[in-house]
């Protein structure tokens, strides 16, 4: 059986990390052996691959100076595991792995390209380091792997000249992430909702990016215009300490929920009414607008990545860091009937089932694989 090592940068959970583990355990053990190994450390993603019987490791990178120790270690972890793939995800991981590989003998190497307009201002900059010399070293790898038009368009204007691309959008597991009225009262029961108050909700990690604080002036000025809707926060750092939300506009006193990291991502995005994804950059595919409306949960989204191609015509875009837009296009959503909700809702779960469902994207990834073993 053709055995896949990936290697990723740690396995904290954002969208790269859920794919990967989506993708192992569906894949492991039936037509692929597959492996991970995380630069620095282990997180909720390796717990749902062990699972499914994935083999995770750990190299516990910590910066810059242990660099060198690390591509030598996983140089030995590589000759020893003797993969027929290597796939590395998220830039970090695509520079580390790409040595080590080189160092172990050459297997195929795959990169994953998983975001598009990041402003590396607002990182390390050891990060824009890091791209420089991966848009050097573009034509090592077999094939470049974008999950975004966005992406690639983006890393190509950066100076990727990879041998290949090849665009695998993510997959979203719709038996898991649906439609699920018992879920929905749980959640606003937990909140303190009442049925008639609409729900609009961001899930996303705290990060520049993200642009919580532009939400949270947008629902300042929603809540100013509307009395009914309350909002839920939900992502790794996002609670009610986070400067933003210590900030938040006075209008949204009472009617704002910052819950941190949460435990049951399906079961709260089937307790929303709105998906919000604020987003200022870097977004390639995002997972969450998918994942809502395959929830039946309709999304306002800032035109970031591919975010407009997957919403099209059941929810609505705006331009990114334009509060004014973001608080109109809620109003908007939320101030249509129940019965055309209903129905925006129904028509975004179908198009994430016909064009973006996890089955699709897993045969994706295996067709990539059977394609680099045979030299195609």
């Amino acid at each position: 059986m053709p055995r896949i090592v990936h290697i990723i940068t740690d396995l904290d959970t954002g969208g790269a990390e859920r794919m990967l583990a989506r993708l192992v355990a569906a894949s492991h053990g039936a037509r692929f052996d597959h492996h991970v190994i995380a630069l620095i450390g282990q997180g909720r993603q390796a717990e749902a691959m062990r699972a499914a019987g994935v083999p995770v490791w750990a190299l516990g990178l910590s910066g810059a100076a242990g660099l060198p120790l690390s591509v030598a270690r996983l140089a030995v972890w590589l000759r020893r595991l003797r993969p027929d793939v290597v796939q590395t995800w998220l830039y970090h991981a695509d520079l580390v792995g790409t040595l080590a590989a080189a160092l172990a003998g050459g297997p195929s190497l795959l990169w994953s390209v998983r975001c598009s307009d990041m402003d590396f201002q607002r990182y390390a900059a050891s990060t824009a380091l890091v791209v420089r010399l991966l848009a050097r070293l573009s034509g090592w790898p077999d094939m470049v792997v974008a999950n975004a038009e966005a992406g690639r368009e983006r890393h190509v204007a950066l100076g990727y000249r990879p041998r290949r691309w090849r665009i695998i959008p993510n997959g979203v597991d719709v038996a898991a992430y649906r439609p699920d009225p018992r879920a929905r009262a749980t959640v606003r029961r937990q909140l303190g909702v009442g049925e008639g108050a609409p729900v609009v909700g961001v899930v996303a990690r705290r990060d520049p990016m993200k642009d919580h604080a532009t939400f949270l002036e947008a629902a300042g000025r929603v809540a100013g215009r509307m009395p009914a809707p309350v909002f839920v926060l939900a992502g790794r750092g996002v609670t009610a300490e986070a400067p933003e939300v210590r900030t938040a506009p006075p209008a949204l006193a009472g009617r704002l929920h910052a819950l941190g990291e949460h435990a049951d991502v399906p079961r709260l995005m089937a307790g929303l009414d709105l998906l919000v994804l604020p987003s200022l950059y870097g977004e390639g595919f995002p997972n969450v607008v998918a994942e809502a409306m395959a929830c039946g949960v309709p999304a306002v989204v800032t035109d970031v990545g591919d975010a407009a191609h997957i919403v099209g015509e059941t929810g609505r875009v705006v331009p990114p860091g334009d509060a004014d837009a973001l608080a109109d296009a809620m109003v908007a959503m939320l101030g249509e009937t129940e019965a055309e909700r209903a129905r925006r809702g129904q028509a975004a779960r179908q198009r994430i089932t016909a064009n973006w469902s996890l089955e699709s994207t897993v045969a994706a990834f295996e067709d990539l694989y059977r394609e680099v073993l045979a030299g195609d």
